[in-house]
């Protein structure tokens, strides 16, 4: 069971305003709980009222009540610096790192914090040795997170000879075999080339497009070839189900301020007891470093932890109350919402049925595989009646076609025009010679709002159609 959030014993004069404003407009004491989910729920949220938040998937969002407790940490921190920086602060920490411990059903100790995925990725590939023999392999997907693909090609480009970065091309819609398949062979023709591959980067849910990635397994298959599996669970913890313990990647983040109602930016990283040794310095290097070949003291209180759990406690001066409102999100999430199987059972049925509703007004289709594995999660993507040069064999009669010479163009008018004239972002993104667009289920949507984004895109298609894009392109000369 998550203990209820403990009360700090530091005082404070006072909450700011906005927080008590927030916590006001929170108020559900005389409602049943759980609470019914869908559009009712968006007045729990710090949204301007026209707004329709249709791409949590991006940077996610946060309830009043979780924007409250950020504001009294925060609050908290003002109020005395030293006592709750030093001693209060690690304390809470510890709270939000077992309560998120339960939730991925891992060890306390081999769970801690940092800003985010990418965060995690980079503390794990700048810690790593590389062998001076030049051999070194790190093999990533083509659906890899442009960020995290840039993690490896910096290190390439800084070891030069010690490293390669080798990606494997995926074409949707594939099957979890497929991928498998195509994993394995990568790692056994690098093998033939007398190299080795010592790392693979790979999604829980990719980023663009949005689908489930069969993580589990890949992490098995890196076991048996001796592969490091580093895991980005970017999106992940609050929108699939994850059991770290039974998975056992070698190191695995993901982001709370995604999902989970955490405030930006936190990310859960776990490394299991077996790793910690291959991660002697965060990013960047803090209080927590352990020097060789010195001995420097530290201005911090002792503390008894790991040296893993202790590293990352503090990694110099910044605002990292959003850390501390981990358990307050999962609590919330568990009080109101009715906990993590009832929000993941109704962001999957939505997710199912909202984008099939949107492809079906569109004349499109749902990017999904045979065995219907790609949309287990709150994302999907759907294919839009817009063609870039030409139109594919797939398409329909009067589906649009922008010339390629003016695809930048028109999709940057897109993002900007859902905005503006819709008051709403749709993800939009280039796959296969056409526009997709990606939506994110979420508690506080239902129905009616993928409705209004089959409305809006069906709209924005034909404006397309008109070339309004280039006309706003004019106006602006």
């Amino acid at each position: 069971m998550v203990q209820s959030p403990a009360k700090t014993s530091v005082p404070v004069r006072g909450k700011p305003q906005e927080a008590e404003d927030h916590e006001a407009v929170d108020q559900t004491s005389n409602e049943q709980l759980p609470l019914e989910f869908g559009g009712q729920l968006k007045r729990l949220f710090p949204f301007a009222p026209e707004w329709r938040n249709l791409n949590h998937g991006s940077f996610g969002s946060i309830p009043n009540a979780i924007l409250a407790k950020l504001k009294d940490h925060q609050a908290q921190t003002e109020a005395r610096p030293d006592l709750w920086i030093r001693y209060e602060y690690p304390r809470l920490l510890d709270e939000s790192r077992a309560a998120v411990a339960e939730l991925l059903n891992a060890p306390t100790d081999t769970v801690v914090f940092v800003g985010n995925a990418t965060e995690g990725v980079n503390t794990v590939f700048r810690n790593l040795k590389w062998d001076e023999d030049g051999k070194d392999v790190v093999v990533t997907f083509s659906t890899v997170y442009e960020a995290v693909g840039k993690v490896v090609d910096y290190l390439v480009d800084y070891h030069e000879d010690k490293l390669e970065h080798r990606e494997i091309a995926l074409t949707y819609p594939v099957e979890d075999d497929e991928i498998l398949a195509k994993f394995r062979d990568t790692v056994k023709k690098v093998e033939e080339e007398g190299k080795r591959v010592k790392a693979c980067i790979f999604d829980v849910v990719s980023s663009r497009p949005g689908l489930t990635f069969p993580w589990v397994d890949m992490v098995k298959a890196c076991k048996e070839l001796g592969v490091l599996s580093v895991v980005d669970g970017a999106q992940g913890i609050g929108m699939v189900p994850l059991d770290l313990t039974a998975a056992d990647p070698d190191f695995f983040v993901s982001n709370c301020h995604k999902w989970l109602f955490v405030p930006r930016g936190c990310a859960v990283f776990y490394v299991p007891e077996r790793n910690q040794h291959l991660l002697p310095t965060t990013l960047a290097t803090s209080h927590g470093y352990k020097p060789k070949k010195v001995v420097r003291t530290t201005p911090l209180p002792p503390n008894g932890k790991t040296p893993f759990v202790a590293n990352f406690e503090f990694v110099g001066t910044k605002d990292t109350n959003p850390y501390l409102c981990v358990k307050d999100a999962i609590e919330w999430r568990k009080h109101y919402l009715g906990g993590e199987e009832r929000i993941l059972n109704y962001l999957w049925d939505l997710n199912k049925r909202g984008s099939a509703l949107v492809a079906e007004k569109l004349g499109t289709f749902v990017l999904e595989n045979k065995a219907g594995t790609l949309t287990n999660n709150a994302m999907a993507n759907i294919a839009l009646p817009i063609w870039i040069g030409e139109r594919g064999a797939s398409g329909n009669e009067g589906d649009v076609v922008v010339p390629q010479i003016e695809a930048n163009e028109a999709f940057q008018w897109m993002l900007k025009e859902f905005m503006g004239a819709y008051n709403t972002f749709l993800v939009v993104y280039a796959e296969q010679g056409r526009f997709w667009t990606r939506l994110s289920a979420q508690v506080y949507l239902d129905l009616k709002d993928y409705e209004f984004a089959a409305q809006a895109l069906s709209e924005v298609a034909e404006k397309v159609r008109g070339k309004e894009y280039a006309q706003a392109t004019k106006e602006k000369l």
